[in-house]
């Protein structure tokens, strides 16, 4: 038997019998009820109403704690969507609307800043890998300045041949760069791989990236894998703004199906990349076996630096059809193996074979056959690059007088600072880009007419067909 302090207080413990008493003595008198047995109706009805009474009550208390938390959270998540970073202060008053700051992945605010009467086409995005070795830090680092732009997707990669530190410091250096840790569209490859230029690690290496980079975004166009030799010869504006115009299936990809003197040098030895196999620096092995060249399919040869699109790079990594990955077989023992591959793989894919640009929009001044080193590029070399329309050249020495020449001259970049574009809302005095706007406003230079000129030659009906995949 419990105390009386457990029963309810509007019961007397004297009217409570135990069930042991209730059995022994069924004749007792059963307890009174603390509720009516037989109310009547106006109680029956006030009973009714305070039940009503509460549950609506509890149903707008419901309805408003939810549409508080749901203000709430609408709005902490558009000015996570359009604050500036933590290195600015919020606004003080929540009447006053956040500054328009860019975050490519959710643009709320591009209904304000979007010309929507405009006739041109939505921009494209490109996904770039950049990549770099031992020493390369602030290369890397230039390279990704010079080719920014919100709408693309950046991947950093420095080898194995690079030190952790500098690896760790280039992860440093991006985090602290407002845009980059505002936009999120700089990423790092945090295990490297060993790349070896002259083997066919430097294969196994753009797929992986190009793996990376089409699970980071659905949103880019065309693939395109740069190294700290490389530089833009255009704003990222001009660049968009020419490619916008264009089919996003074109592919642009040196090709030629004359082998020459590659037979001998690079597809009948047989080698084994180090890179592939090993977790340490190691020298290739060539063996002393050659081997004869396929005729289930017919080699291609071109150049390591091309401009691809989404799908085709889709058909290469994710292995749609069996000719990539028996392609990749192939080359896996093959001397610089990464200019031949992509030209053969799409010149035997009836899927995409017609959609090749026998150009690859690069300036380079190398030899045929190559030297032991390749000639590079100086400020004698500065109008012959700006006259060809080129949109990348390569063959750069690391802080060469030449780059700044082009920071200066057609980047308007200034020294660790990204280029100027239709996103930037500063003011020409200060930082330009410190402020950001709608990424899908461009404001192309005149030199994007040097790029124009080129494709429409290389587009017209005399040249485009008839350099596409021909057997020489």
């Amino acid at each position: 038997m419990s105390s009386s302090s457990s029963f309810p207080p509007t019961l007397n413990p004297t009217h409570r019998l135990t069930l042991q008493e209730a059995m022994q003595n069924p004749d007792h008198p059963p307890p009174p009820s603390p509720f009516p047995t037989n109310p009547s109706f106006k109680d029956r009805f006030l009973i009714f109403l305070i039940i009503f009474a509460s549950s609506l009550f509890a149903l707008l208390v419901f309805l408003t704690l939810s549409s508080s938390s749901s203000s709430s959270s609408s709005a902490s998540l558009t000015y996570a969507t359009l604050s500036p970073p933590s290195s600015f202060s919020p606004p003080s008053s929540p009447h006053i609307p956040p500054d328009p700051f860019l975050f490519p992945t959710q643009q709320s605010h591009r209904v304000i800043y979007h010309d929507n009467n405009s006739s041109d086409p939505t921009p494209p995005s490109f996904a770039y890998l950049l990549s770099g070795s031992k020493g390369d830090l602030g290369r890397i680092l230039r390279l990704l300045y010079a080719t920014y732009h919100p709408r693309n997707q950046y991947l950093l990669h420095l080898d194995r041949f690079a030190s952790q530190t500098d690896r760790d410091q280039l992860a440093l250096k991006v985090q602290s760069v407002p845009i980059f840790r505002a936009a999120q569209n700089v990423h790092l490859i945090g295990k490297a791989d060993f790349v070896y230029r002259k083997g066919s690690s430097s294969i196994s290496f753009t797929l992986h990236g190009a793996s990376i980079l089409l699970r980071l975004s659905a949103n880019w166009d065309w693939f395109i894998s740069l190294t700290v030799d490389d530089y833009p010869l255009l704003k990222q504006d001009d660049l968009l703004h020419i490619m916008s115009f264009l089919p996003k299936d074109l592919n642009f990809v040196n090709h030629s199906s004359y082998i020459g003197w590659r037979e001998s040098k690079r597809l009948k030895p047989v080698i084994v990349d180090p890179g592939l196999y090993l977790s340490e620096k190691n020298v290739m092995f060539y063996a002393a076996q050659k081997r004869v060249l396929p005729d289930a399919y017919r080699l291609f040869t071109g150049a390591s630096f091309n401009i691809l699109s989404r799908n085709f790079m889709e058909f290469c990594v994710l292995g749609i059809d069996n000719l990539p990955r028996t392609l990749l077989m192939y080359f896996a023992n093959t001397a610089s193996s990464l200019s031949d591959y992509f030209p053969t793989v799409i010149c035997n894919s009836r899927q995409f074979n017609k959609t090749v640009l026998n150009h690859n929009l690069l300036y380079a001044n190398f030899d045929t056959p190559p030297k032991e080193k390749h000639p590079l590029l100086n400020s004698s070399d500065f109008d012959v690059m700006v006259r060809n329309g080129a949109a990348f050249a390569t063959g750069f020495r690391s802080d060469d007088p030449i780059l700044d020449r082009i920071d200066r001259e057609i980047l308007k970049r200034r020294r660790g600072k990204v280029v100027p574009g239709g996103w930037c809302l500063g003011g020409f005095g200060n930082d330009t880009c410190s402020v950001w706007g709608d990424a899908d406003i461009l404001r192309p230079s005149p030199r994007a007419r040097g790029l124009e000129k080129l494709l429409v030659g290389l587009l017209s009906n005399g040249t485009f067909r008839s350099h596409q995949c021909i057997y020489e």
